[in-house]
């Protein structure tokens, strides 16, 4: 008999990220019912170990050299064996997840790309659905740092811009018809709104499902490393201007 086809392939990137990986690989042993595999690139070399003896069928993919956000999982996609493609940080925690609640907008044809709704450790819904980026909210957000909601949250999917890539579920289709990450122009930041504006630019549309929940223990590095804040820069002109 064949083995049977995962409905998800989660693609998950390490930065010597041993032990929140090992958080959030708990939460997926605990929620496994053999419908995922798990694509693991670790970015630079690291201790394997809790990597290891996972109920799932695990793929790890080691890199030579370290790699953007957008090149490690369009890398990760090649080896996608599953019906969908999701995108995880390694700061995400799960305290329950129903692939069925969550891929339910996917049966419109037209969906290229769902998100959940992310929250806080302490229940805050995390503003990681927005409009499309522009100088102006550039300047309000960054600058001024007015950072009020672009979308109100219900109890039903709901079209959105963009979403941030804590979490992203694409159909394998549309990843493919829009050639993944661009990670040429993006090495890290604002892939994800880039992505999401090329999903609807190829006639997809982009969902918000509050029907599941993850949880998001930000390390927001841009805000504490000059590397970080650099290549966030670097990426938002890049994205303003088209360069």
């Amino acid at each position: 008999m064949p083995p049977k086809t995962p409905l998800v392939s989660i693609s998950i990137v390490s930065h010597g990220q041993r032990d929140l990986i090992k958080n959030l690989l708990d939460d997926l042993d605990r929620l496994y019912a053999d419908d995922f595999e798990l694509l693991l690139t670790l970015n630079i070399p690291e201790d394997e170990s809790p990597y290891l003896h996972r109920p799932y069928p695990t793929k790890i993919i080691r890199n030579p050299r370290p790699k953007g956000f957008g090149a490690n999982h369009n890398e990760a996609f090649k080896h996608c064996g599953g019906t969908y493609f999701a995108v995880v940080n390694p700061d995400i925690r799960l305290l329950a997840l129903d692939w069925s609640d969550l891929l339910g907008p996917f049966a419109q044809p037209t969906v290229g790309v769902v998100a959940p709704k992310v929250t806080s450790p302490e229940g805050v819904i995390e503003d990681g659905v927005r409009r499309f980026p522009t100088f102006i909210r550039f300047i309000k957000r960054v600058v001024l740092r007015q950072r009020t909601s672009d979308y109100i949250w219900g109890d039903v999917p709901f079209k959105i811009d963009w979403a941030a890539g804590m979490f992203l579920l694409f159909r394998p289709d549309a990843f493919i018809k829009i050639k993944g990450f661009d990670d040429r122009r993006f090495f890290m930041y604002l892939e994800d709104a880039d992505i999401c504006r090329r999903v609807w630019k190829f006639g997809f549309t982009v969902i918000a499902n509050p029907k599941v929940d993850v949880i998001h223990a930000a390390q927001r590095a841009s805000r504490k490393s000059l590397k970080h804040l650099r290549w966030h820069s670097i990426s938002a002109v890049r994205y303003l201007t088209g360069l």
